[in-house]
């Protein structure tokens, strides 16, 4: 898989979002998307799902224009900001409502899932009562669980203890090796800045990539 951003830009009404942003995205990396909230960095993630079009530019998957198809971007799962699920539902019936709709997965991906992200215990509790790090740990099972080649987190650490962010960096690298495409956001750097391999900064609408930042 290969992801070209050409030349987008993104205006709401008299105001510039980002503006003439270009970045290819290729396989076994992961790229990191720092900048402050409101710099831009979640409308950049809906415009990569199809969520928004831009009001220039185009964002091609292997050189097909998923936004002018109205087609969902393949192989592709993300969790933009806040994780929303059905309040009465467990974690593990919310997930098992999302596979029903491909039917490419059961029982036992869904519980890897879980267990990966250190949900296991709490699969049955339901959504309503989950803290923010729990939410945000189902949020990020539902990227993992179907095995998708693209995979984009927004602000993937909200919330979650420490010794669980640690067991989702490496679980993040263990995927990068697996010849995955991984775009994480955040408005913290120190989040990412061990495990990605490129690292771009939204500030003021422009896109910048950072140089040295290991």
């Amino acid at each position: 898989m290969r992801i070209e951003v050409k030349n987008l830009t993104k205006t709401f009404k008299q105001a510039t979002i980002i503006e003439n942003v270009n970045i290819t995205f290729e396989n076994g990396k992961i790229y990191g998307l720092i900048g402050r909230n409101g710099s831009g960095k979640s409308v950049f993630l809906k415009m990569l799902c199809g969520f928004y079009s831009p009001t220039n530019g185009e964002i091609l998957f292997d050189n097909v224009n998923c936004i002018k198809q109205k087609v969902f971007p393949p192989n592709t799962r993300a969790l933009i900001e806040k994780p929303d699920f059905i309040s009465d539902l467990s974690g593990y019936e919310n997930l098992e409502l999302l596979a029903k709709i491909q039917n490419k997965i059961g029982k036992e991906e869904i519980i890897d899932a879980l267990k990966k992200v250190n949900l296991l215990d709490d699969m049955d509790k339901k959504f309503g009562k989950y803290s923010l790090g729990m939410k945000q740990k189902l949020g990020i099972a539902q990227v993992l669980m179907e095995n998708p080649e693209v995979m984009i987190l927004d602000e993937p650490f909200n919330g979650i203890e420490d010794d669980t962010v640690d067991l989702l960096r490496e679980l993040l690298i263990d995927e990068k090796k697996k010849g995955k495409i991984i775009i994480l956001a955040t408005h913290i750097k120190d989040d990412i800045s061990k495990i990605v391999d490129e690292l771009y900064r939204f500030d003021k609408k422009n896109v910048t990539k950072v140089e040295n930042f290991k």
